[in-house]
């Protein structure tokens, strides 16, 4: 049974150095860069701002003319007719509305305002994504990590379970430690399987947001850097890095451009008005009206709306800058929090990468010395191992929320 076990987990282990082989590792660059290029939500922004675009080709339009044909003093039926010329005029007529070239150029202007709050918005979503493709991928990474920690622990469980097995019938072994090591070991089986089935959903992810297909495997790069804190002092720098704070600034300046279209409502349109007249009476001259007419917007019954307007974009204004103020009010504080953990956080993973886990093994390798050498019991070397297995996790698990801070912390700074 035990030389069956060890056959399959070394089969198992030629599958998985195989199957390593042939998946290619993509690195962070990689897979940010493929974010961007292939995302749908990304690529949704993009037609949005052309669509934006589009209409602010047209935003200078004028009205179409209205074309027109009627009679003109034309009797009823039935009336007596005294004179020819009483028989009224067949009447066509040409209208053309032109609106305020001023108003044109700033209902343009207007119009493209909203292409760039398109653009401003993909940046604030693709720092979102970009954000959750970096968790995915660190989790990624720690996973395999912690792959590389439980292979080992098999690895060193087996051959615990081996040599106590070999040393039973010789009495230097107990058969409660075999069983012991026995079930340590299906427990690093258990465990090797779940990790496994995470590193698998993560890759998933990672497809989902690079729009590829979902079965396609890759590996990551297990050497990617943590983030460093920088100093930040005011909010004028933090604004130069949010995505959110420049939307937010192109979302302000389209409403003082819609503002400005707003208060050149006052400034009047004008209109062309040409008919032609061609009587029923041969003998009378063809004659014809033109005129141009142009609108009074001061009057007060038609200044009220736009008035009430302006006022209203005014104070929805002053409002989104108060928003904007607390919005980088909020960024600092968080920034410099984040900052304050993530130092604290490497150094926790400090202690652990050159103090814990080196005394933790250094103690395993002496109690397995001893084991080794028959001055020792097979349950002090597992609890041993345990204590330096447990330490390397809870090490990984450090690393993971130190990866996550710094996740948080570029997203903060728009990294």
């Amino acid at each position: 049974m035990l030389n069956i076990r060890i056959y399959i987990t070394g089969l198992l282990w030629v599958l998985a150095l195989a199957a390593n082989a042939q998946t290619p590792v993509v690195s962070l660059d990689s897979v940010l860069n493929r974010i961007a290029r292939n995302n749908p939500m990304l690529q949704e922004f993009d037609y949005r701002a052309k669509a934006q675009n589009a209409m602010a080709a047209g935003a200078k339009s004028q009205m179409a003319p209205m074309v027109g044909a009627g009679v003109f003093m034309y009797p009823y039926p039935g009336q007596m007719i005294m004179e020819e010329r009483d028989k009224g005029m067949i009447m066509t007529a040409v209208e053309q509305d032109i609106t305020n070239p001023a108003k044109l150029r700033a209902r343009e202007k207007y119009q493209l305002s909203k292409a760039a709050i398109e653009e401003a918005g993909k940046a604030n979503t693709y720092n979102q994504l970009r954000a959750q493709a970096k968790t995915a991928y660190y989790q990624m990474v720690v996973l395999e990590k912690k792959k590389a920690v439980l292979l080992e622990s098999q690895r060193i469980m087996q051959f615990m379970f081996k040599l106590s097995k070999v040393r039973y019938p010789y009495n230097q072994s107990t058969l409660g430690s075999i069983y012991k090591a026995e079930g340590r070991l299906g427990e690093v089986e258990n465990m090797l399987l779940m990790n496994e089935s995470e590193i698998g959903m993560k890759n998933i992810q990672l497809n989902m947001l690079m729009n590829l297909p979902k079965d396609n495997r890759f590996s990551v790069d297990t050497l990617v850097k943590i983030p460093q804190p920088i100093a930040l002092t005011d909010t004028a720098t933090i604004s130069t890095f949010r995505s959110d704070v420049r939307q937010l600034d192109r979302t302000i300046e389209s409403m003082r451009l819609n503002l400005r279209l707003e208060n050149l409502q006052r400034r009047p349109d004008f209109s062309i008005r040409l008919e032609n007249m061609m009587p029923r009476d041969r003998m009378m001259p063809q004659v014809f009206t033109a005129m141009g007419m142009v609108s009074i917007p001061i009057a007060p019954w038609s200044s009220r709306m736009y008035k009430s307007n302006i006022r209203a974009m005014n104070l929805e204004i002053a409002g989104m800058q108060k928003g904007r103020e607390n919005l980088l009010n909020e960024a600092q504080g968080m920034i410099r929090s984040m900052a304050l953990e993530l130092q604290t956080k490497q150094t926790q993973v400090k202690n652990y990468e050159t103090k814990i886990i080196p005394a933790l093994r250094r103690n395993y390798e002496t109690t397995m010395l001893s084991y080794e050498q028959n001055t020792g019991q097979l349950p002090l070397v597992i609890d041993a191992w345990e204590a330096l297995n447990m330490a390397q996790m809870e090490y990984l698990n450090n690393l993971e929320q130190l990866y996550l801070i710094g996740v948080n912390y570029e997203k903060e700074l728009e990294k």
